[in-house]
């Protein structure tokens, strides 16, 4: 039998850079969008601007949990669910 090829350790670093900076990425992206979603609905019904944060924040660790649940079932360098991204 033979052995299976390893990944070298750059490879294994660079792969995981790439998956950081993508996950960072779209946490980042996902607070903000929440963000900016929560504060322009709690302008108009005189809400706080803290449950506008805390919106984003709750879809920020959203999009970190799918994220860290893409890199889980597949073997990529994306956080993405989609095959082939």
């Amino acid at each position: 039998m033979s052995m299976p090829s390893l990944p070298t350790a750059d490879t294994v670093i660079k792969t995981g850079k790439t998956y950081a900076r993508d996950l960072t990425e779209r946490v980042l992206t996902t607070f903000l969008q929440a963000f900016i979603a929560g504060f322009a609905v709690s302008q108009p019904l005189d809400g706080s601007m803290w449950y506008a944060a805390l919106s984003g924040g709750v879809g920020a660790v959203l999009a970190l949990a799918k994220g860290l649940f893409a890199r889980l079932r597949s073997v990529t360098n994306s956080a993405s669910l989609a095959k082939g991204v």
